[in-house]
Order: C-alpha cells, then sequence, then structure tokens
C-alpha cells in the first residue's frame, strides 16, 4: 500500500515520498550545509551571493521536513572555523544574512508549527545578533512540531571541551572532584544537544567526504549521505532522496546483518 503523501509537497516530491516508508523514516537529520561558495564561482558571483542563494535551500529543506514530520532537523549554519578563519567582510555579510533570516521566516516557522533551538558558543557573536536569535527562539518556543536546531559559531570539538568543562564544575559543586563520574550518559547530558536524540541520518551537500568538525560526538552510528549537489542548488526533493538512500540501508550498531550470525557463511555460487 503506497504512503499517504503529505499535504504541501510539490510532484517531485510526492514521487519520491510515494517509494518511502513513513515508519521508518529518520528521527533527526543533520546536514552539513557546503557549495556556496563554488556555486557562487561557477556562475563569477562574489561568495556572498552563494549564501544569499543557500536561504532559498533552507527555506526548502526546513519546510519539507515539517510536512513529513521529521522529528528534529539540525543545520550547520556558520561553524567556529568560519567566525576565525573568513574574511571579516564576508563574516559580517552572514551576520546581517542570519539577522534577516530570522525575522523574515519566523512567521513561516509558526505557520509550519517548527521550534526553533540553538547550538554552539552564541555567547561570542555580535550583541544585536545574539538578540534577534534569542527573540526568534522565544517566538517559535510554544511550537510542538520539528525541532530546527541552527549549528551557529559551533565546533564540535569546542561542544565536548564545554561539556568536560560543565562536568567539572559541576562535581566540584556538589561536593568535590572526587565525585566526578565521567561514561557516555554522563558526557551526553552536558552536550549541546542534550535535549535532542543523535542523528540518524547526515546529509552533506558539494560531494565532500568529512565531517568538518560536526557533531562528531553525536554521529558515531549516523548513516552518512553525500550528494554533488550545492547547497543552494538543494531543495526538498534532494532530502527525499538521502531519506530514500537511509531507507535501503540496515542500521546495526556494530552487530551483525539478520541471518549473518551463522559460524561459516554459504559459498558463493560462481555462474557457468
Amino acid at each position: 500500500m503506497q504512503a499517504r503523501i503529505p499535504a504541501g509537497l510539490d510532484r517531485k516530491e510526492s514521487e519520491v515520498y510515494r517509494h518511502l516508508d513513513p515508519a521508518r523514516l529518520p528521527r533527526h537529520i543533520a546536514i552539513i550545509m557546503d557549495g556556496n561558495g563554488r556555486w557562487a564561482k561557477r556562475r563569477h558571483m562574489p561568495r556572498v551571493a552563494g549564501h544569499r542563494a543557500g536561504v532559498a535551500a533552507v527555506r526548502s529543506t526546513v519546510e519539507t521536513a515539517a510536512r513529513i514530520g521529521i522529528h528534529a532537523l539540525t543545520l550547520y549554519a556558520f561553524s567556529e572555523e568560519n567566525w576565525k578563519k573568513r574574511p571579516k567582510s564576508e563574516v559580517d555579510f552572514l551576520m546581517r544574512l542570519l539577522s534577516r533570516y530570522l525575522k523574515a521566516e519566523v512567521p513561516t516557522l509558526n505557520e509550519n508549527n517548527i521550534r526553533l533551538e540553538y547550538i554552539g558558543r552564541q555567547h561570542e557573536l555580535p550583541e544585536d545578533v545574539q538578540e534577534r536569535v534569542e527573540w526568534a527562539r522565544k517566538s517559535t518556543e510554544k511550537n510542538t512540531g520539528t525541532i530546527l536546531t541552527l549549528a551557529l559559531n559551533y565546533s564540535a570539538r569546542s561542544e565536548l571541551v564545554d561539556a568536560f568543562r560543565s562536568m567539572v564544575n559541576a562535581a566540584s559543586q556538589n561536593g568535590g572532584l572526587e565525585h566526578l563520574r565521567i561514561d557516555e550518559d554522563t558526557v551526553g547530558e552536558h552536550l549541546y544537544t542534550r535535549d535532542l536524540p543523535d542523528p540518524d541520518l547526515v546529509v552533506r551537500t558539494s560531494g565532500e567526504m568529512r565531517l568538518s568538525n560536526f557533531l562528531l560526538w553525536q554521529l558515531a552510528y549516523a548513516e552518512i549521505y553525500v550528494t554533488p549537489t550545492l547547497w543552494p542548488d538543494f531543495r526538498g526533493v534532494h532530502l527525499l532522496e538521502g531519506i530514500a538512500e537511509y531507507q535501503k540501508r540496515e542500521r546495526r550498531y556494530g552487530g551483525l546483518n539478520h541471518g549473518d550470525s551463522h559460524a561459516h557463511p554459504e559459498p558463493v555460487k560462481v555462474p557457468k
């Protein structure tokens, strides 16, 4: 029996969704949005034009995720390395673009019942951007649908450093460091993403084969889907294609495939 097509999907999205199993959608999808600069370069445009064009990709992807009922979507919007290594003019443009995006998109987020959250060292962002970020978060905090998390000034290594510092600080306020307990559950409780399930699927655009310091702890068992599509060209249909690929895989978490527990595998039959 074919899946019921959610309202709001366009023709191409509906065609891909028709072949999905709604019961096996990933709960949490993380996306490394890459390729803005190359998109602009191929068109002989400045890099900032690629960033501007990427906003449409965000809008389409977020709305499609919400329409099909994805619980959580996390977008790698601005890395700590971007902050430190990009030209100041480009960083300033990205900050202005972020503020404009939040102001323009909050009504759409509310219309789609999407709750906005953030991860990263937000306190290092410009004060006016921090105010806009907090305004957008509060404006959507009562929504109960998809949780959209923007990684801003984010670094997975910095997240782990902050988690360990938080663990030490908690122990020092609870009888001293002899009470420090370090295990996977405790680390998870001190991560920026402690209120989210670990991602089931990570999507990387532009064909690059690396995680770029993104959610290194949380992606331990995530399925990886890489598409050559540059981020400004990415749309909801591409997200659905990634989910279709995800559903073809069997998630083992270090275990065996069904039927692989036999001590002696069956011999390979060579055709005559």
